[in-house]
């Protein structure tokens, strides 16, 4: 990340001086590349998203702080072949909208939309952290995921058709080189939450929920101290454990289960 990061900063200083002609030359663009400039398909990934000094500062410190730690969750060989794979989808989603539909590619694209699949990874490893929208409103990793989302949706929405190919294409192929990553834990968080909702609607999971509604209501509390007598009526936030070693089924507040004496 870091050598992806100073190629960035390097290039933007060179167009700051020559007014941009470093980044039209190294930027993709799927018609030069038919002509012959296949250096555009590896360069691209270093051209800047942004002119504008201050937007492209903080893009880079936000993407460099990204970058740096999901590199030192998954390694760097994975991040490597998730900038890799991000790139070839990228290239193919320009040349499909290119060829399929004539559009032009929009200048420093290809980097933005791979660094968007980035930030829905780090969302997904991260969802509870902390950042701040508009750098004054704080708000969840997950959150402003899904608000990139809802927005690049509703761009979409609102576009005119013919400009659709140069947005739906791109955001496509960010969100697939997401999906190659967390397909299974995407699958594996779904069939959590449908084994959760079968337990909480099996017949036997009904039946102890309305044993214990009937004990509580018969008599009055549902679980009580064998030792001092305290119940969860007296005292709601008390916890009750039963011991196994007991002979027999004695529940115990949380100051006696381990200072009891065993009943035989």
């Amino acid at each position: 990340m870091t050598y992806l990061i100073a190629a960035n900063v390097s290039i933007f200083v060179f167009d700051l001086i020559g007014g941009g002609s470093l980044s039209s030359m190294l930027c993709l663009d799927p018609a030069a590349v038919l002509s012959g400039q296949v250096w555009r398909l590896f360069t691209f990934v270093l051209v800047p998203t942004s002119m504008k000094p201050i937007w492209f500062a903080v893009s880079m410190f936000f993407y460099y702080s990204l970058g740096t730690t999901m590199e030192r969750e998954w390694g760097t060989p994975k991040f490597t072949l998730f900038y890799l794979t991000g790139a070839l989808l990228t290239l193919l989603a320009a040349f499909s909208s290119h060829l399929l539909f004539h559009s032009i590619w929009i200048y420093g694209m290809g980097l933005y939309y791979i660094h968007r699949s980035l930030f829905l990874a780090f969302a997904t490893l991260y969802p509870d952290a902390p950042m701040l929208f508009y750098f004054v409103i704080p708000i969840k990793a997950k959150w402003l995921a899904a608000l990139w989302l809802f927005l690049e949706v509703y761009d979409i929405i609102s576009l005119p058709s013919y400009l659709l190919p140069i947005l739906v294409l791109p955001l496509l192929s960010a969100i697939l080189n997401y999906l190659l990553y967390f397909w299974q834990d995407i699958g594996s968080l779904f069939g959590r939450a449908q084994i959760q909702r079968q337990h909480q609607r099996s017949a036997q999971t009904i039946n102890f929920q309305k044993a214990q509604k009937e004990l509580r209501e018969r008599r009055g509390y549902l679980h009580k101290c064998a030792v001092c007598g305290i119940t969860d009526q007296d005292d709601p936030n008390m916890e009750f454990r039963y011991c196994s070693k007991c002979n027999g089924y004695y529940c115990y507040c949380a100051d006696h289960i381990n200072s009891h004496v065993h009943v035989q």
